[in-house]
């Protein structure tokens, strides 16, 4: 098809191209119009705080903004924010849903959050607790996830140093590494002490200090077999303290945050100001007759194929069934086949025969006194 076609198609079918996306536009116009009145208002979100700074911080780095406006939107959507407002507001979940929507100013990480709704008294309740709940989703459960943190942390250490204990009551020794340094240290003094003394001849305090180095060796064999064990013990109680300091560290950098994120501080709440009716017919009306055009279109397309389709099936028939369809001969009444030449009827016109020549014999009129003897034959 050439673009004469089109144009032919679109002429014959102009009512459904021009009809369809009336009857649509109008429809939405009249839900606009009909339509019970609403309110918006917008809050805006500024926390630059959150956002880059140290890599610490949740949002760092290049994306750290897109990566904070597109949590901020989907924790607003997010079930349990959403179920947490409907409980401080009264407002349905769906409602809720259907009227809040999230936007980023440009490349900032300042965002705006407005709610639509048909009341008014509704609008500031709900971007209230809608942006103190999300906040709260997103910084204070860190608080909450660190709070645990250092609590698993110190209960570690506490058994840490509670096996400690009961090892050194176990074995009747107190801090038995420091007691084999200390003795360590001890026998080297003795050792210098007798090399000295057995140099100026003194064989009395040699002899003594040969027998405090020998207490000192007894300490150190009893205690050398010890010390693995309560080394071990050590090492579990300073992992444990390490990771009790980190925790503690991290604690610290997620209240930073949350307070940072303080909806007092970061939120600010515009006017409620009614939706113009002009701005919804544009947003809703154009959009729908767009809709209403494409569907005209694909209907003129289907009915352009169904006529088509019945016009080639129309020219596959045959010429006897058309001669059927159309002759006068179809409307003369019932007719008797005879044989595959044609037909025999008693239309009064043709018979099925035909004579030498190869016209058909017209049938003589029939005697009705004749007809018994016909018919007996």
């Amino acid at each position: 098809m050439e673009i004469v076609d089109y144009l032919r198609v679109a002429r014959r079918r102009l009512w459904v191209l021009v009809g369809v996306p009336v009857v649509a536009a109008a429809v939405a116009a009249l839900v606009v119009l009909l339509g019970p009145q609403r309110y918006t208002a917008t809050s805006y979100v500024a926390a630059p705080a959150l956002v880059g700074g140290t890599a610490a911080q949740q949002y760092t780095g290049t994306q750290g903004a897109n990566q904070f406006a597109a949590a901020f939107a989907a924790a607003v959507t997010s079930p349990q924010v959403v179920d947490q407002v409907s409980a401080d507001t009264g407002v349905a979940a769906g409602d809720l849903r259907d009227g809040l929507t999230v936007e980023q100013v440009g490349a900032s990480s300042q965002l705006t959050l407005a709610y639509t709704a048909t009341s008014r008294s509704t609008v500031i309740p709900v971007l209230t607790a809608t942006g103190k709940r999300a906040l709260s989703f997103l910084f204070t459960s860190q608080v909450n996830i660190a709070t645990g943190e250092v609590r698993a942390a110190t209960d570690e250490l506490t058994a840490a140093t509670r096996e400690i204990n009961d090892w050194e009551k176990t074995n009747k020794v107190s801090q038995p590494d420091k007691l084999y340094q200390a003795t360590l240290q001890e026998i080297a003094s003795m050792r210098q002490q007798q090399l000295q003394m057995q140099a100026v001849g003194n064989g009395r305090g040699a002899d003594a200090a040969a027998g405090a180095i020998a207490a000192g060796q007894k300490r150190l064999d009893g205690l050398g077999p010890k010390l693995p064990d309560y080394q071990a013990l050590l090492a579990q109680r300073d992992g444990a303290s390490t990771a009790l300091s980190s925790a503690r560290q991290g604690l610290q950098q997620a209240r930073a945050q949350a307070q940072a994120a303080d909806p007092a501080q970061v939120t600010s709440l515009g006017e409620v100001q009614p939706v113009s009716r002009g701005r919804a017919l544009a947003g809703l009306v154009l959009p729908v007759a767009g809709a209403g055009l494409l569907l005209a279109v694909l209907l003129v397309a289907v009915l352009e194929q169904v006529t088509r389709s019945r016009a080639a099936a129309a020219g596959r028939a045959t010429p006897a069934q058309r001669a059927a369809a159309t002759g006068p001969a179809a409307a003369t009444g019932p007719a008797d086949a005879v044989g595959p030449a044609g037909t025999n009827g008693r239309s009064g016109a043709v018979n099925g025969r035909a004579d030498a020549n190869g016209r058909p014999a017209v049938l003589a009129p029939r005697d009705a006194d004749a007809e018994p003897e016909l018919r007996h034959r």
